[in-house]
């Protein structure tokens, strides 16, 4: 599968490689999260919809579940990481997230979705998307796109050393 800017936006007009996307969609359990008093000590569902980029998956020529990502398991050690984790903002959980598929299963990309069905009367849902790639630094563009900005950097420098180009 090719990299669309639909799917993977920051994707578009880079080289990108092709990958699969494992995903699951309305993935639902209760956990304890929150900031307010009475999200501190009651579980809430939260509703968490992933997807996984890996190159090529083996399976598509293997047929074998060990060559892709198997939901089964990530849908387990989700379940595992909702009734252990500690933190209290949903970005922080969408984080932990991405650091297991990441980590654990070995997504080279991930868009993890995480929201706090009906939170409010008057909202459908509240909640955070992040998308992160495997080696990128934290906090750090992804490194794509840290080796375009290079390369324009370094095309401006060698521009202005030679001077003005035609047409400026």
């Amino acid at each position: 599968m090719t990299l669309h800017p639909e799917i993977l936006p920051g994707a578009a007009g880079l080289a990108a490689e092709a990958l699969d996307l494992v995903f699951i969609e309305g993935f639902s359990a209760p956990t304890l999260i929150g900031i307010h008093p009475g999200e501190l000590t009651e579980k809430q569902p939260v509703v968490i919809d992933l997807h996984a980029g890996v190159p090529r998956a083996r399976a598509c020529d293997t047929d074998r579940i060990h060559d892709t990502i198997d939901y089964a398991a990530v849908r387990e050690r989700l379940l595992r990481l909702l009734a252990e984790h500690r933190v209290q903002l949903l970005e922080a959980l969408a984080e932990q997230i991405a650091g297991v598929l990441i980590g654990e299963f070995g997504a080279h990309w991930v868009r993890v979705k995480v929201a706090k069905p009906r939170k409010f009367d008057d909202v459908a849902a509240v909640g955070v998307v992040i998308e992160r790639w495997a080696g990128a630094a934290e906090g750090a563009p992804h490194a794509r796109s840290a080796a375009v900005l290079r390369l324009i950097g370094q095309v401006q420098a060698g521009r202005h050393r030679e001077g003005p180009q035609q047409g400026e």
